[in-house]
């Protein structure tokens, strides 16, 4: 007999067959890995240490660590730790872990979710595509042909959708695409702002429709904690590469900064853009910067879970993917 329940917000937002789905989701990219000899590991989820990234906020807690009380943050993404253990020898390295970031909600997002994150010295961009591929195969067998990398530049994505070079155009320029195409928001000076804002509406919705797609070489502006290389036409890129597949962001991947002066100052050039923007000033990961120096060369990506989910299931919203989100957690 169903349990009769005085409130709908007591019930789950998913169904009964979406955590099934979810618990076979696990149990593949467990298997995945173990056939690879890449080793599952845990990381806290609790840092002394938030992430500097302008356009991410932290969720703040607050604890006593041997009588003292400390301001901490829960973590975007295991990451910073993650790197600690490729420094001191780990090996290959996964985890399937929560994260959080403040006030995200919607359609794609919540605030707390679900992140796989994984780590191969040795591997380059390019065979770390192939192996995301080969995963992206077990799990959506079900819904796809064999999927091979389909890659596609940022900007070759970027001119065939609204025919303007991002690596080169001005301020001006972006200003004048937006309000070529009927986008009106005024976003100050931030050329960067203005070209996020014409890539989520006029370029990522259309992206993996007819295969998933790789995309790669994005503005060296949105490099964070990838290396910066120059592409086929001497431009500089960021050495990373994002998957989508039906419009949605699936995965994040980076071709892994080593050098700490040049993070410590991506991270400082952060938090003087977020002191001019009133939020708050965070501290630096030090534990991270002293350990760069002893990380093997390696590419790194985290997939969403959450959204893998709604590739595979068909769901076009993520809370019927997920038990309880944040407005029922």
């Amino acid at each position: 007999m169903s349990q009769r329940f005085e409130s709908q917000t007591a019930l789950p937002t998913c169904s009964i067959e979406a955590l099934k789905a979810r618990a076979q989701l696990y149990r593949t990219i467990r298997e995945f890995f173990a056939q690879r000899n890449v080793m599952e590991v845990e990381t806290p989820i609790v840092s002394q240490a938030g992430v500097t990234d302008v356009h991410l906020a932290s969720v703040q807690a607050q604890r006593h660590i041997v009588g003292r009380m400390q301001q901490q943050y829960l973590q975007t993404s295991p990451e910073f730790a993650m790197k600690r253990l490729l420094a001191a020898g780990s090996g290959p390295i996964y985890q399937i872990c929560k994260v959080f970031r403040d006030d995200e909600h919607g359609r794609k997002h919540n605030s707390e979710f679900t992140m796989l994150e994984w780590y191969r010295p040795g591997l380059d961009l390019r065979e770390l595509m192939h192996e995301t591929a080969a995963l992206l195969n077990v799990c959506l067998a079900h819904r796809f042909d064999e999927i091979r990398p389909l890659v596609l530049s940022y900007k070759h994505a970027f001119q065939d959708r609204l025919d303007i070079n991002p690596l080169q155009a001005t301020l001006a320029q972006l200003k004048q695409t937006a309000q070529r195409v009927g986008l009106t928001l005024d976003l100050g000076d931030d050329r960067l702002a203005y070209m996020d804002l014409l890539f989520s509406h006029f370029v990522e919705p259309s992206l993996g429709f007819d295969t998933p797609i790789f995309l790669t070489d994005f503005p060296p502006e949105m490099a964070s904690l990838a290396k910066v290389r120059l592409d086929e036409d001497g431009e500089e890129v960021a050495a990373r590469f994002e998957v989508y597949i039906e419009g949605l962001e699936l995965a994040n991947a980076y071709d892994e900064l080593l050098d700490a002066s040049v993070l410590r100052a991506r991270f400082e050039a952060d938090n003087q853009e977020r002191d001019k923007l009133g939020l708050q000033v965070m501290p630096l990961d030090e534990n991270l910067l002293a350990a760069l120096a002893h990380m093997p060369e390696c590419s790194g990506i985290a997939l969403g879970i959450d959204r893998l989910l709604m590739v595979a299931t068909q769901k076009l919203n993520i809370e019927q993917v997920i038990a309880f989100p944040a407005t029922r957690a």
